[in-house]
This record gives structure tokens, sequence and C-alpha cells, in this order.
């Protein structure tokens, strides 16, 4: 039972509102000093698992470069763009980025897009003019989040085809775990429909929003 004392010192953490990381790493270093790991051993496990998702780190790198490009004008820029497309409309435009998430999600491409890369400093900025070209005055939180929640449709209905996802790959240990054999292509298939029922019933919100739009104010 002593190796579950990582979770009363990640409970103990965050209710104390410690630094998240430094929360679970304490955690890991107590959960296997209990299991019976010496400091050594410990230290060459966070090592391993750090080499072998040291893609992480790139956002370090990503986020200072999107800063900058904010700094320097990036989201005036995608609302100028915007702003010059005669046929521009909110819903065309989000149901694009929709489309282009759920197909870069099924490849595995995750972190091409998100909340951070695109949807604040382009998505966001664009569906905004896009609005306002549609008579919506400026400000107001209904195009960002609207924006926003695009973004996590397409990516929680698309990743799900992607073979080598976590949740693939947790499903296909649970079911194993209840005798059930099967393989991850199979799964991978049967998210298809969904991710295409996805794509249609927010598709069809987003095409209403143009409509309602575009009634007389």
């Amino acid at each position: 039972m002593l190796v579950l004392a990582g979770i009363a010192v990640i409970a103990a953490g965050f209710l104390l509102r410690f630094n998240p990381l430094l929360v679970v790493a304490v955690s890991a270093a107590v959960t296997g000093l209990a299991a019976g790991l010496d400091p050594v051993a410990i230290l060459a496990a966070f090592g391993k698992a750090f080499n072998s998702s040291r893609y992480i780190t790139l956002v370090y790198i990503v986020l200072p470069v999107i800063g900058l490009l904010e700094r320097h004008g990036l989201q005036e820029r995608a609302r100028a763009l915007v702003a010059g497309l005669k046929g521009a409309r909110v819903g065309r435009l989000l149901i694009g980025y929709l489309l282009f998430r759920q197909l870069t999600a099924a490849l595995g491409l995750n972190s091409i897009a998100g909340p951070a890369q695109t949807v604040r400093p382009l998505v966001a900025p664009m569906a905004e003019a896009a609005a306002e070209r549609q008579g919506v005055p400026p400000g107001g939180d209904a195009i960002p989040a609207m924006a926003a929640a695009t973004d996590n449709i397409g990516l929680f209905f698309g990743e799900d085809i992607f073979i080598a996802i976590g949740s693939i790959l947790l499903m296909k240990g649970i079911l194993e775990g209840y005798g059930i054999a099967i393989q991850p292509l199979h799964l991978s298939l049967w998210a298809i429909p969904t991710a295409v029922a996805a794509l249609l019933i927010h598709g069809g919100r987003l095409w209403w929003l143009d409509r309602r739009l575009a009634r007389p104010r």
C-alpha cells in the first residue's frame, strides 16, 4: 500500500496549489522510493521518460515565436486578410478549419494546431473579422468561443482515427482485460463514423450560425 503514497502527494500538492510539475515529480519520486527503487534508478526512469518524450520541449520554442509574431501584428494581418475577402463568412471559415483539424488529428498531427498555436493568433481573429463583415459588432466572446469549440471538436473526434493514439491503446487494453481481443485498426475504423457525424453536426451548427447572422438586424 505504500506505493499509493504518491497519490496522496498529488492530492495534497494540488490542494495547496503548489507548482503542478513539482508535485508530479515529487509524487513519482515518492512512489519509486516506496516501491523499493534506489535514487539512481528513479533518476534513470526520469531521464528515460524525458528522452522518449523530448519533443514536448518544442513548446518552449514555439510559444515565444508565436508571442513575437503577435507582438508584430500577426492578429492584425489575419484580420486584414479575411476582411479583404468578399465571400468571407464565419461558418465557412470554421467549417474549413474543422475539416483541417480532423484530418490532421487523424494522421496523428495533434500538435500542428491548437488553442495556443492557431486559434488565438489566427483562427479567432479571422473569424471575428468575418463576423464583422456580416454585421456583428466588434468585441464579445461568442465568436472566439466558437473558434475554440471547433478546434476541440475537430481534435477530439479526429484523433481516435489515428491507430497509435493513447485512447485507442487504452480501450484495447481494457477490452483485453475482459477477454475481448480486438486490433487497434478495428477501433480506429469504427471511429470514422463518429468523426463524420461530428463533422456534420458541428458543421450544421456553423452553417446555421451563418444563416442567423445573415438575417436583417
